[in-house]
């Protein structure tokens, strides 16, 4: 099968997080079970933009921020338009990475008036928003792209209630769990232990409460080393003026590096509030290590039920204690990476992921060639 997957931004930082991860493991996956695949979205950030992501061949096009101070909403990449326009015949479907931004909404549903098989998966990104821009963006866009999708992807039963709360109308929700691949094998976690935050510094991550809890608890002579990595999400200045000599401040992960840099550390901690599907989380499962995320995480009923870490309310005591409780018994720590491990590998396997994903783009594309003919 021909596929094109769009994704809203790549750079050598990763900034854009998650739903790229996702893309490009998938299409990787993908790729093993002999498909043709290629990888699409806007670029900034390289010297050269490169012609294949982890393998993965790409098409990657220059990233402008037509609307300043939106993030990455604000980002449009016309290029992927071009493409579209004169790919009908090149690809069987197009699943793209949704999100509110002026890349992959209007790839949508070009693709969509083109007549091209379309899959959508939102990962968490679109719900109901106070944002003035996001009611007519709907009306003109996101609605009539997810109603025209073969498929609309999503996460978690909240992530549903929400997009159906906030898209009218009849869309063709199926579930869709991320998935990680297989780590690579040999690298072991550092001593004195070491307590991870790997996220982009944003204020929806909470870097800077790690860091409070990190000071507090090197203070009470806690042996461990606390860290901080991750791309600047508009935090990083607050987090080292924070973090002084205690926490140590890293810069941005490659994303390729990102499994190994998570298997040096001792325990992965993950602040965040009502964090969809948090890939770093599934990454730190499939190494073996332990991870404390609060009740609101999309996988906290996975790591709840799997016994592979521990899962806190969101106050910076249930934070404290969860973090505390890791260093206090390494051994049980140990045995819930090891549970993490097997859940990543047997629930979250690529290989059952992209076997999801040759089904869905089957049916999908069965059921536009059938509309065609009846059109006929």
């Amino acid at each position: 099968m021909r596929i094109l997957q769009i994704a809203t931004l790549f750079s050598p930082d990763g900034a854009y997080g998650g739903p790229t991860r996702v893309a490009v493991n998938q299409c990787r996956a993908l790729r093993a079970r002999g498909h043709d695949v290629i990888l699409a979205g806007g670029a900034e950030g390289y010297a050269t933009r490169p012609t294949d992501v982890d393998g993965v061949p790409a098409r990657l096009y220059p990233a402008r921020r037509v609307l300043p101070g939106a993030g990455f909403a604000g980002l449009a990449a016309p290029g992927i338009l071009r493409l579209l326009a004169r790919a009908r015949a090149e690809f069987d479907v197009v699943h793209v990475h949704l999100a509110r931004d002026l890349i992959t909404l209007p790839a949508l549903r070009l693709a969509q008036v083109t007549g091209m098989p379309t899959v959508a998966q939102t990962h968490g990104m679109i719900d109901r928003s106070e944002n003035p821009l996001a009611a007519p963006l709907d009306r003109t866009l996101t609605g009539p792209a997810l109603r025209a999708a073969g498929a609309v992807l999503h996460l978690t039963d909240t992530e549903r209630r929400d997009l159906a709360a906030a898209i009218p109308g009849e869309l063709a929700f199926l579930e869709m769990p991320n998935g990680v691949p297989e780590p690579r094998t040999g690298v072991r976690a550092a001593m004195p232990p070491e307590v991870l935050f790997l996220a982009r510094l944003h204020e929806r991550k909470r870097p800077e409460l790690f860091v409070d809890i990190a000071r507090e608890l090197a203070a009470t002579g806690a042996d461990a080393v606390f860290t901080v990595a991750g791309p600047d999400g508009g935090r990083r200045s607050a987090v080292v003026a924070a973090a002084g000599s205690v926490v140590r401040v890293e810069g941005a992960v490659d994303p390729q590096e990102v499994s190994d840099r998570l298997a040096r550390a001792s325990v992965y901690v993950l602040p965040s509030v009502d964090e969809p599907y948090p890939m770093a989380v599934l990454e730190a499962m499939a190494v073996g290590r332990p991870v404390v995320i609060t009740e609101s995480c999309g996988l906290a009923p996975v790591v709840r039920a799997g016994g592979c870490g521990i899962v806190v309310d969101e106050s910076r005591e249930g934070l404290r204690a969860g973090v505390t409780a890791m260093l206090r018994d390494p051994a049980v720590a140990t045995a819930m990476g090891a549970r993490g491990a097997i859940i990543a590998r047997e629930r979250f396997g690529m290989v059952t992921i992209a076997e999801r994903l040759e089904a869905i783009y089957d049916r999908v594309r069965d059921a536009q060639t059938d509309e065609s003919v009846v059109r006929r």
